[in-house]
């Protein structure tokens, strides 16, 4: 079975169009079971945020066996070459918001870790190469960028802040949720896939742009899912 989680209403919308067979309801979470390409999948609005994410996770585990989750949705460019309606996949994705405070400055660290206790030189969860390979090859004739998307508990509206996290950490985009699938999946030892679509570039006109390409681009993520399931 194939999970695939969307935050938000615009995001899921898309996929509403599937053949639903069965529907239940766990907590204030609907779970939507249905096919795409006649291969089984279920469908869950998450909401937004790291915590959510990681109930949902759990549960398509746990709950449903599902034993690939796909995040499909949409970000925050932070990459200056890219443009609104770019689609990111993560090779790497980090949560930036974890860490440390020390000499008054902020530390990204591995989630769940510390550099004095338990440490680890790992910083974000990596896509499997065999994976990224077969995804490469079946999106071979679509303008795709791989690379790292960074997840934390905020939206980004701050031309400065963008700048900031590109120059440290020379990521793509950012978004709330996706580290968090990753983390709960390779605690698994479930594969996940990231998958974004720009709605916006993270500055001063973010919030804008993302009310104005939020159903579009949600789309636009939603239709590269759909082609990796049905290849």
């Amino acid at each position: 079975m194939i999970g695939i989680i969307c935050a938000i209403p615009d995001e899921i919308a898309y996929f509403k169009d599937l053949h639903i067979q069965k529907q239940s309801q766990i907590a204030k979470f609907t779970f939507f079971e249905g096919e795409i390409a006649n291969k089984k999948v279920i469908i869950v609005e998450s909401g937004m945020g790291k915590v959510n994410a990681t109930i949902i996770t759990t549960l398509l585990i746990q709950k449903f066996n599902c034993n690939f989750i796909i995040f499909s949705g949409v970000a925050g460019g932070l990459d200056p070459s890219l443009k609104v309606k770019d689609i990111v996949i993560a090779q790497n994705i980090i949560q930036y918001d974890y860490g440390l405070i020390r000499n008054k400055e902020f530390e990204t660290y591995q989630a769940g870790y510390l550099p004095f206790y338990m440490p680890t030189d790992e910083i974000g969860y990596k896509l499997k190469d065999s994976l990224l390979n077969k995804i490469k090859i079946c999106l071979n004739n679509i303008e795709i960028n791989y690379g790292t998307i960074l997840t934390g508990d905020q939206f980004i509206h701050c031309p400065e802040k963008r700048k900031e996290l590109f120059e440290k950490y020379k990521a793509q985009a950012v978004e709330m949720e996706g580290a968090a699938v990753a983390q709960v999946a390779e605690s698994f030892n479930v594969d996940w896939l990231i998958i974004r679509a720009l709605s916006d570039l993270a500055g001063e006109d973010s919030s804008f742009d993302f009310i104005n390409f939020l159903k579009e681009t949600a789309s636009l993520a939603a239709k590269i899912v759909c082609k990796i399931i049905e290849k």
